[in-house]
C-alpha cells in the first residue's frame, strides 16, 4: 500500500534517515509544518532564544561529532539571523545543515510579509544552497546537503522550504543514505619525494591545521612522530592534535601575531610540512614572509595558492592514510631534542606556563587562571573560548592533549560563540565536563541562551572575564593610535544575571579563591556562570609583532 504524507513529514523522515538526533531552532508560521512533523519523530528540538545562537550550537555539534548539526528557522529575519553563524561554520570547517522557511511560491514575486530570496541571501555564507520546489525533490536535496556539508573542507549548506510545498501531499519515500566515498592515497612516487625532502632537511617543521584535529588524522600524526620525532607547531584550530606522551615534539601554537616560540621555530625551518592547513587559520604571508620555505602540503585537496604559499609538493587525498604511508619512508630521527633551538623554545614555553602560579591579587592574571584550570581538570574536559584578549591567552598557553577538546573561532573570530558551543558540547559529549570562557563583552552577545541551558538541564561551567571593555580592540587601538575609542561599557552583575534565568551564579573575589570556586562549580548540576575580575595589565605583550602592520 502506497504511503501518502505531507512533504514536511517526508522531509523530517529524511533527516531521521541521516541520523539527526537534535535540531536547534525557533519556530514560525512559514516553517510550522516541519515543526509539527517533528512532534511525531525521534528528533529532539532545542528551542533557542536567537537564530544566530541556534546556528552556533548546530556548528559546534557538527565540529565535535563529524555529523552535520541542524538548525531550523522561519522565513525573513529568521533566515537572515543565521548569516553570522553560517559564515562562521563555513569559514571554520564545521558541517551544518541550515533549513529556512520561505513564503508560498505564488507570492515570491510580491511585496509580502517575510519575503526574501533565501538562496541569494545565503550564497555568501554557505558552501551551497538549494530550494525544494516540489515534494519529490526532498530525498535527493537532503542527501546532497549532507554530502556537501561533510565533504572536506566541511561547512554550512542551506535548504529553503516554501510554505506551500511543505503542505503538499506526496508518496515519495525517504532514501537510505548513500555511503561516503573513500579518499584515495597519493601515488607512491609523490610520497617518496616527500620523504626525501623531509629526510634531507636541516630542520623540518610540521605545521598542523584544522583538518589535523580530526581524530583519525591526529592519530596518524602521532604515529609519524613516534617513528620520526619532528618539531611540530599548530594553528589554534589544531589544538589537541598532539597527545600528552608526545608533548616534547610540540613547540606551541601560532596565529595572529608573529611573536611566539613556534614562530621562531618556523623562521628557522628549511622545510615546512603543513597538514590539513588553510591560510585562514594563520596567513602564510606572516609565517613565511620571506618566502624561503620549501612547503610540503598534505591535505584532502590541492592548495589555495598564495604568494607566500607555493608548495614544492602536494600530497593529496586521505590525510591519515598518506601520513601513515609517509611515516614508513622516513628515517628515524634521534637528535631532535639535542637541537639547541628546540631545547631553548621548550624551556621558554614551560617557564611561561609555570609563571602563572606566582600571580596573586583581586584581579586574576590570565596565566594564573590558565595554570589553575589546567591543573584542576583532566584531559577529557572540553574547554571552549569566546573571542577577545582571553582567546589569545588561552590559545597560546592552555595545553590540550585531545583533538577538539579546546575550541576556538579562528576563521571569523566571532563574538558570542562560547556559551552556545558549550551547550552543544553537552549534547555531543553527554556526561563529560565542559568549561567555557568569554569576556564581559562577548558574553552578552548570546547570554539569553542561559535560559535555554536551564530549561534543557545542561551541565557546564561558563567563566566571564570582566574588565568593562572590548579589550582586544582596545589594545590594538593603543598600538596604532596611542588612544582608545568606543570600547568601554558598563558593569553587569554576571552572577545575578545568571540567577535571574534560574542558573547558578558565582563570583571569584580574589585569584586565590579560584580553585575552590572551580571545584564547587564543576561538580554542580545545571549551568553555572562565574564572574572573574581579570587583570589585563600584561596584555600589551600579546600584541607585539615582528612584522609591521601584520596582525593589527
Amino acid at each position: 500500500m502506497v504511503k501518502t504524507q505531507r512533504a514536511a513529514q517526508l522531509f523530517v523522515e529524511c533527516l531521521e534517515k541521516h541520523g539527526v538526533k537534535y535540531i536547534f531552532g525557533i519556530p514560525g508560521a512559514k516553517i510550522d509544518g516541519v515543526f509539527d512533523a517533528l512532534l511525531d519523530s525521534k528528533i529532539r528540538v532545542i528551542v533557542c532564544r536567537h537564530e544566530q545562537n541556534a546556528a552556533f550550537m548546530a556548528a559546534a555539534y557538527g565540529r565535535l561529532t563529524g555529523e552535520p548539526g541542524v538548525v531550523l528557522v522561519t522565513s525573513g529575519p529568521g533566515v537572515s539571523n543565521l548569516a553570522t553563524g553560517l559564515l562562521t561554520a563555513t569559514s571554520e570547517g564545521d558541517p551544518l545543515i541550515a533549513i529556512g522557511g520561505s513564503v508560498p511560491r505564488s507570492t515570491k514575486l510580491r511585496d509580502t510579509h517575510q519575503n526574501v530570496d533565501n538562496l541569494r541571501l545565503m550564497e555568501a555564507v554557505t558552501k551551497f544552497g538549494m530550494e525544494v520546489i516540489m515534494p519529490e525533490n526532498i530525498p535527493e536535496i537532503v542527501e546532497n546537503a549532507f554530502r556537501i556539508a561533510t565533504r572536506p573542507r566541511c561547512g554550512a549548506v542551506f535548504i529553503s522550504l516554501p510554505q506551500d510545498v511543505m503542505a503538499e501531499m506526496t508518496d515519495a519515500d525517504a532514501n537510505e543514505p548513500v555511503p561516503a566515498t573513500a579518499w584515495s592515497i597519493s601515488p607512491d612516487a609523490v610520497l617518496e619525494k616527500a620523504a626525501l625532502l623531509m629526510n634531507e632537511a636541516r630542520l623540518p617543521v610540521i605545521l598542523l591545521g584544522l583538518e589535523a584535529s580530526r581524530p583519525e588524522n591526529a592519530e596518524a600524526v602521532s604515529k609519524l612522530l613516534k617513528v620520526s620525532p619532528i618539531a611540530t607547531v599548530g594553528t589554534y584550530q589544531a589544538a589537541g592534535a598532539i597527545p600528552r606522551d608526545l608533548k616534547d615534539c610540540f613547540i606551541g601554537r601560532v596565529g595572529l601575531f608573529k611573536n611566539q616560540p613556534g614562530d621562531t621555530l618556523l623562521d628557522c625551518a628549511d622545510v615546512v610540512i603543513t597538514i590539513g592547513y588553510d591560510g585562514i587559520e594563520y596567513e602564510p604571508g606572516v609565517w613565511n614572509s620571506r618566502k624561503t620555505k620549501k612547503i610540503i602540503h598534505i591535505d584532502y585537496h590541492r592548495a589555495n595558492i598564495h604568494t607566500a604559499y607555493l608548495p614544492v609538493l602536494e600530497v593529496t587525498g586521505d590525510i591519515a592514510a598518506n601520513i601513515i604511508s609517509l611515516a614508513a619512508k622516513l628515517k628515524k630521527r634521534t637528535k631532535l631534542f639535542d637541537l639547541p633551538i628546540v631545547n631553548h623554545l621548550q624551556r621558554e614555553i614551560s617557564e611561561r606556563l609555570e609563571s602563572g602560579s606566582h600571580f596573586s591579587g583581586r584581579g586574576m592574571h590570565p596565566l594564573r587562571f590558565i595554570h589553575d584550570l589546567r591543573n584542576a581538570i583532566d584531559d577529557d574536559v572540553t574547554v571552549i573560548s569566546d573571542i577577545g584578549s582571553h582567546y589569545i591567552w588561552l590559545a597560546r598557553y592552555f595545553a590540550s592533549f585531545r583533538p577538539r577538546h579546546l575550541l576556538f573561532s579562528n576563521g571569523q573570530q566571532t563574538l558570542g560563540v562560547a556559551l552556545p558551543w558549550a551547550m552543544a558540547t553537552t549534547l555531543a559529549r553527554p556526561g563529560k565536563k565542559v568549561v567555557s570562557i568569554s569576556g564581559d563583552g562577548g558574553f552578552l552577545y548570546s547570554a539569553m541562551e542561559v535560559e535555554t541551558a536551564v530549561r534543557e538541564k545542561m551541565d557546564f561551567v561558563h567563566f566571564v572575564w570582566c574588565d568593562g571593555a572590548y579589550n582586544m580592540v582596545l589594545e590594538q587601538q593603543k598600538i596604532k593610535y596611542n588612544r582608545e575609542s568606543s570600547v568601554r561599557f558598563g558593569y553587569v552583575d554576571v552572577s545575578k544575571y545568571a540567577e535571574s534565568f534560574g542558573a547558578k551564579g558565582m563570583k571569584v573575589n580574589h585569584s586565590d579563591e579560584f580553585k575552590s570556586v572551580l571545584n564547587e562549580a564543576i561538580n554542580m548540576k545545571g549551568p553555572v556562570v562565574v564572574e572573574v575580575p581579570i587583570d589585563y595589565s600584561d596584555n600589551a605583550d600579546l600584541f607585539k609583532v615582528k612584522i609591521e602592520n601584520i596582525g593589527h
